[in-house]
């Protein structure tokens, strides 16, 4: 076993998985893309479950990569264990319907012990399965693995919900009896004790069934495409390999430890904890902000804003009293370039956003922990209504109230925390709602008449600051979030059915992203912004840029909306009428007025219209004119929207002519794809349909390839094209089996039938039949009954079959039997009640269903008495 630095091992994963036919995957962002299940990514195949879903084909069946992940589920134990972190990194391989048992475990033995690559002794290593997947235990013994270090655990199962699921295997590497020191041995693995000595570094789990609720373990089906997920931790492998007592001595952690000891003159062996929550709580945040978060009060920008501040708070344990984890970023930059070289030029960004943090915390630090400690000494206690104090006055996060309290052996009640929370939140949802909508007597935005110029195009521009509002109130300054007006912006803002640009605004001292922009109620567009870093002042200079990618987006799809009303005119009839709209820079909705549904012909026929008005290449053209002089043109409008005396016409070619206030491509040829998505009702009359333009319309059609190519592969064949064939093919045969198991069925019924016609009871003179008739479905139980009653005047018929774990109940009665009282429906109900069940129906026939088959005598009691 050699020493190993982190980017070696890292390298060294990536390239003896690549040699074994793997892909190599890019790590993804640390934000979730398209899965709002997911506050961070935080595992290595969080960014691979598109393709195990089957949304997306993946680029290989075989699939290695490292993985940057975040957990925040226990922050607080940071710092008191040895590998406990909330930014990590995992390791992975992976295999999507490809190989299974019998290669990766072979690939573990080759990876982990042969001396070209990682040369782990093979005695130190132990691993766990669960005790009935003996494949597995097998297919280690067959690697080289000596039997007493294969140890059965119950627990080694992976399962979550219903799906794909199935038993796991865990690698452990035994550090020895020096992390030991009772000597308790493997009995830390037997019973799963919390150790130093064995240390888990890699979890390989056989996706091989799938779960059901209510079905035993042992009766999952296997899935017909069995895949592997595996997860080895950098930090743990690396802890190994260095030989450290912890993963923060390894040089993943020590280079922050050590630049803190050299500012503070304090080491870390004489107090560890400041030191190690302050080196993972910076990787956490370096890579989150680096990757696109931002410092706020709500999901992930909380989480970070927790983080800094537990940091800054554990800085100033160590004597720290002013802003210095930024100084770090450019250490964790340079320290993690090697795999991620993007942090070099983030690495200013975000020491400055961690700059402004620090200092907005800082200012109120010491006055809350001063408040929090003269609470303790008081009352002994903290009350919810303290927490959220120090919450909503100093900025306190109620994790790190709760961290202190705990620390002076304070328990705390956060009911009323959680209620005053809840209470707050609600005004501020009312106030953002009634500030949006200009419902409420905002004075400060109504009086507010200074001019500003919006420009259609989205180059950036250099512009002042006319006014900054907090809420609608008129402020100087601003250094958190709030809405400010520019004298020239080139921020679209909502309306007319288009969503607004967002973007960024810049000088040498601050940046602030601009989330959203409506307009005031004098008509200037107010820009909802969040400051990154730095203030923003009124007359400050700022550049404003609007996400040019985005806003092209949002253009595309707008611009395809006019050439789609074309086409329905074209296809559905001159009384096509626009009824209102809606768009974004992901897809647009065109709502229409039309009698009836359209047919798949018709929406072909306007998709292929469209397509062929943007291979035209018709040139925009603009025109400002009077109202009156636009309407002889004959451009098209919203007649219940009411216009100003000049209007804005936009067309393309002689395709499109419309009243728009809108951005749009300057040739139609820039929208490059249109795809319909969807057409439905929204309202009597009133048609919806959903497209999808450019990079979005190419999405489209191959998630809609990539299930055709899955039919394919399900069905067996060689072409996307063979698929309609084999599918009529199929259904042609499905029908025919059908058919057949019908007459099968009912051959089987009358079978019964037949059997049964001896069993009658003569009861009351009437012809009495009680019976349970296994493994018989509810419909098999009427043909049955259909056959018993055949050329019989008297009968009463009570059948009772087996069907996924219940009894399906029959009843059928004569005429003759309802005139002596006995009627169907009022039977079943009786009978299905016995039974721990319920039922119903008609005096001649009925049906129910039981639970509980333990009282059939009584059944039988009940009528043959």
């Amino acid at each position: 076993m050699r020493y190993m630095k982190a980017n070696d091992i890292r390298r060294m994963w990536l390239d003896f998985f690549a040699s074994k036919g793997h892909h190599i995957e890019t790590g993804a962002s640390l934000i979730p893309k398209n899965d709002p299940t997911l506050l961070w990514i935080n595992a290595g195949v969080a960014a691979l479950k598109k393709y195990f879903d089957g949304s997306e084909i993946p680029p290989c069946r075989r699939i290695t990569n490292a993985q940057k992940c975040i957990r925040t589920n226990d922050i607080e134990n940071v710092g008191r264990t040895a590998r406990h972190h909330t930014f990590f990194e995992m390791l992975g391989n992976f295999s999507i319907g490809d190989y299974f048992r019998n290669e990766v475990i072979a690939w573990a033995v080759e990876l982990l012990t042969d001396e070209k690559w990682f040369a782990f002794p093979k005695d130190k290593l132990y691993m766990t399965y669960h005790p009935h997947d003996l494949d597995t235990k097998k297919r280690w013994i067959e690697c080289g693995i000596s039997e007493d270090h294969l140890i059965p655990k119950e627990d080694n199962f992976w399962e979550i919900g219903e799906g794909p699921c199935g038993p796991d295997t865990e690698i452990f590497f035994d550090r020895g009896e020096k992390y030991d020191v009772e000597g308790i041995g493997l009995k830390l693995l037997f019973e799963d004790l919390e150790n130093d000595r064995y240390i888990e570094i890699w979890n390989i789990v056989f996706s091989q069934f799938n779960s059901v609720a209510g079905v035993k373990r042992e009766d999952y089906k296997e899935l017909p495409s069995k895949n592997i997920d595996t997860g080895a931790g950098l930090e743990r492998f690396a802890c190994v390999l260095q030989g450290t007592d912890t993963n923060f001595e390894t040089d993943l952690f020590y280079p922050f430890i050590k630049e803190v000891e050299k500012y503070t003159g304090k080491k870390y062996s004489d107090n560890s904890m400041p030191f190690r929550v302050i080196a993972d709580h910076l990787r956490a945040i370096t890579f989150a902000l680096a990757d696109g978060e931002s410092f706020s009060n709500e999901g992930r920008g909380y989480v970070l804003r927790r983080l800094l501040r537990r940091a800054v708070r554990f800085c100033k344990v160590l004597g720290i009293e002013k802003p210095y984890l930024y100084t770090l970023i450019p250490l964790v930059a340079k320290n993690m370039e090697d795999y991620y070289p993007y942090l070099i030029s983030k690495q200013d960004y975000v020491a400055r956003m961690v700059k402004t943090e620090e200092e907005k915390f800082i200012k109120t630090l010491n006055n809350g922990e001063n408040l929090l400690m003269k609470l303790i000494e008081e009352n002994h206690a903290i009350t919810g209504a303290d927490v959220f104090k120090l919450y909503d006055t100093f900025g306190f996060p109620k994790e790190l109230t709760v961290e202190i309290c705990h620390e002076q052996g304070i328990q705390v009640d956060l009911k009323v925390f959680e209620q005053l929370m809840e209470e707050q939140r609600q005004r501020a949802r009312e106030a953002r709602v009634d500030l949006q909508s200009m419902n409420r007597q905002a004075i400060d935005l109504m009086n507010c008449q200074l001019p500003s110029t919006f420009t259609y195009s989205s180059k950036q521009v250099e512009t002042k600051v006319i006014a900054l509002f907090k809420d609608g109130k008129k402020v100087d300054a601003i250094d958190d979030e709030g809405e400010i007006m520019l004298e020239v912006t080139n921020f679209y803002a909502e309306s007319g059915g288009q969503t607004a640009d967002s973007g960024t605004l810049e000088n040498d001292n601050m940046s602030a992203k601009v989330t959203n922009v409506i307009k005031a109620p004098n008509k200037q567009h107010l820009h909802y912004l969040k400051v990154m870093y730095g203030e923003i002042k009124v007359g400050d200079i700022v550049t404003a840029k609007v996400d040019e990618y985005r806003h092209a987006l949002i253009e595309r799809n707008h611009s395809s909306l006019h050439l789609l009303q074309q086409a329905l005119i074209e296809v559905l009839g001159e009384h096509i009428n626009q009824q209102g709209s809606y768009l974004n820079e992901e897809y647009s909705h065109f709502d229409f007025n039309h009698y009836g549904k359209m047919s798949h012909e018709q929406i072909a026929e306007v998709e292929r219209k469209v397509n062929h008005f943007i291979a035209l290449g018709l040139k925009r053209d603009t025109l400002i004119l009077p109202l009156e002089e636009a309407k002889k043109l004959g451009a098209k409008a919203l007649f219940d929207d009411k216009y100003d005396d000049t209007v804005r016409v936009v067309t393309f070619g002689d395709v499109s002519k419309e009243f728009c206030g809108g951005t749009h491509v300057k040739n139609t040829a820039d929208i490059g794809l249109f795809v319909i998505e969807y057409e439905e009702s929204i309202a009597a009359g009133v048609r919806r349909i959903q497209a999808r333009t450019s990079i979005g319309a190419y999405e489209l059609l191959k998630k809609r390839e990539n299930l055709l190519n899955q039919s394919r592969d399900l069905l067996g064949l060689g072409s996307i094209g063979d698929v309609p064939n084999k599918l009529k093919t199929l259904t042609s045969e499905k029908e025919t089996l059908r058919k057949e198991n019908e007459e099968l069925k009912a051959k089987l019924a009358q079978a019964i039938s037949d059997e049964l016609k001896n069993s009658f009871v003569e009861k009351n003179g009437l012809q009495v039949l009680v019976k349970l008739v296994k493994d018989q479905k509810r419909d098999s139980l009427l043909k049955i009954i259909y056959g018993l009653r055949e050329n019989k005047d008297n009968y009463l018929i009570a059948l009772i079959g087996e069907e996924n774990g219940g009894y399906p109940i029959v009843v059928s009665a004569s005429p003759k039997a309802n005139e002596k009282g006995f009627l169907a429906g009022k039977l079943v109900k009786e009978i299905a009640g016995l039974l721990g069940g319920s039922g119903g129906g008609k005096p001649d026939l009925a049906s129910g269903a039981g639970k509980d088959i333990s009282r059939l005598q009584e059944v039988k009691d009940l009528l043959l008495k």
